[in-house]
């Protein structure tokens, strides 16, 4: 079949969101088309006094049950299915006195924005909508003869199409039936996705046995990791804190890698309830701490890595202030994200035009519970997220030596902060502040002596008469399976070890910490994070 175009003469109309319907409606009227429409839509177009039938006046029945059975009529439906090139479509529509209908205007109940709004059940179930979903279904399905319009920003594109070409063309129907199928798809999914997290509680699998993924777009991005790759940013549908529904208040647009390095400071910055900074470079940590105030966090966390630090993400847990603000803006950094941004913080960063910085409203909590998906050859992997969460009393002390309640401390510090590095990772802090890290080495071993040597670096760099992995407690994301890793970070001046535990040689790294005088304890859990 050619790119050919079929003229549009009798549109169906019926949206719950009436963005741009209107002016998309005076169009279609000003070009000869006949208005057909159902129940709000239709009321919504006579009072900008444009002409419309009823969709009633077409079924011959009422609509009824609430609404609930109004377009499901082969009235309605022969009109959308009816095939032009099949002689028999034509004579039945012929002998029941059924018209086609060669445009459908749909887009459906608003239920995400229902269960967003923290709906009980029955209003929920209420906004399930099946009438539209049928239509948008028939009339993509039989795209070679109409179009269907789920996306009001397709509106200026049709009515221009008609206005110049007299109709639609089939590579445009085509897209929109591909937009079409997608809308349904993401609506039905919405809907499973809702029912399983509210039957959570009766024993229904977290983990679905059939995984559809359902995400709007949002944004089409400059190129991806790399210049030579595509990229876009879709929603999960989820309300809440996020780079994704931040709002921008100045800066470039963000590309595909600040976003990726901004979740991760986010969520990183989420851990930690006193004032907290977090320095994300290439998606790992550089620099973070917590202190009584943003602006002492923001030093602590800098003198981590300031050379890591240049041209990387800051995050904070608290209201970015006008001190703290002028401190950052006194390197080059890519992005500043925080739940609020002062009106002084904010007049001082402007002055970096370039800088941006977003306001996520509130933080995310570090403990819920989410999906994540990857993408793997042949298929994807799906695991729930990382949101363990352990508390001193849940350490296990494997050695002679207890820790102090100060080594426990950076102990628990140490322990957050391996969630979010790159195995494998080991984390020197003193003091409830980052002192070095060591990140995605393939040896635990080599991983404890690149930090050990950044923290010798670091204190020649700041001119300290000792690096601050002295006196400091480490964490390990997984087991040490030897001792040497675990006696690097004891050479580097470690006093404390935080460790899963599980290894066939534990007894020998208990042993070998004891006799380097250390205090070690187990969690556990590990935090892999590749």
């Amino acid at each position: 079949m050619t790119d050919m175009i079929t003229p549009v003469n009798r549109a169906l109309l019926s949206v719950s969101d009436k963005t741009g319907l209107v002016e998309f409606a005076t169009q279609l009227v000003a070009a000869g088309v006949e208005l057909l429409s159902t129940g709000g839509t239709a009321r919504t177009l006579r009072e900008a006094g444009l002409p419309v039938a009823d969709v009633s006046s077409v079924t011959g029945f009422p609509e009824i049950m609430d609404g609930r059975v109004k377009t499901l009529h082969p009235g309605i439906h022969g009109g959308l299915l009816a095939r032009r090139d099949k002689p028999e479509h034509l004579a039945a529509l012929a002998e029941h006195n059924i018209e086609l209908i060669d445009m459908l205007v749909v887009n459906l109940y608003p239920f995400a924005a229902t269960i967003a709004s923290g709906a009980d059940w029955d209003t929920a179930i209420e906004n399930i909508d099946i009438g539209g979903p049928a239509m948008t279904r028939a009339a993509a399905k039989n795209h070679d003869f109409l179009s269907v319009v789920t996306d009001p920003s397709d509106y200026d594109a049709i009515a221009n199409s008609i206005n110049v070409d007299g109709g639609t063309s089939l590579s445009q129907r085509r897209q929109l039936a591909l937009k079409a199928f997608s809308h349904t798809a993401q609506y039905d999914g919405m809907i499973s996705d809702w029912l399983r997290t509210s039957l959570s509680e009766e024993a229904v699998d977290i983990l679905p046995k059939s995984l559809s993924i359902k995400a709007p777009h949002i944004a089409t991005l400059r190129y991806g990791e790399n210049s030579h790759q595509q990229a876009a940013t879709y929603s999960d549908g989820t309300s809440g804190a996020s780079v994704l529904s931040a709002r921008q208040l100045q800066g470039k647009a963000l590309s595909y890698n600040n976003i990726n390095d901004t979740d991760a400071a986010l969520r990183l910055a989420a851990e930690f309830t006193a004032p907290t900074i977090a320095i994300i470079k290439h998606a790992n940590p550089c620099g973070v701490a917590s202190r009584a105030t943003l602006k002492e966090a923001w030093s602590e966390a800098l003198s981590a890595d300031p050379v890591s630090a240049f041209g990387g993400i800051v995050a904070m847990n608290q209201e970015l202030d006008a001190e703290t603000a002028a401190e950052i803006a006194s390197i080059f950094t890519e992005v500043i994200i925080a739940p609020t941004v002062s009106e002084a913080a904010a007049d001082i960063l402007s002055k970096k035009p370039n800088l941006r910085v977003l306001e996520t409203g509130t933080m995310p909590d570090a403990g819920a519970s989410r999906l994540v998906v990857k993408s793997v050859l042949g298929g994807y992997l799906l695991q729930t997220g990382d949101n363990g969460i352990l508390q001193p009393s849940d350490l296990q002390v494997v050695t002679k030596l207890a820790p102090t309640e100060a080594q426990m401390q950076d102990l628990m510090f140490a322990w957050r902060v391996a969630k979010h590095v790159k195995s494998n990772a080991i984390i020197y802090a003193r003091d409830e502040a980052i002192a070095a890290i060591g990140a995605g080495q393939m040896s635990r071993l080599d991983s404890s002596r690149i930090a050990a040597q950044k923290a010798k670096d670091m204190a020649e760099h700041h001119g300290w008469d000792a690096p601050r992995t002295i006196g400091s407690a480490v964490a390990s994301d997984a087991f040490f399976p030897f001792a040497d890793g675990m006696l690097a970070a004891a050479e580097a001046g470690a006093t404390s070890v935080i460790q899963p535990g599980g290894s066939m040689r534990d007894d020998e790294v208990i042993a070998a910490a004891d006799e380097a005088g250390l205090a070690m304890v187990f969690t556990g859990m590990r935090h892999f994070n590749h």
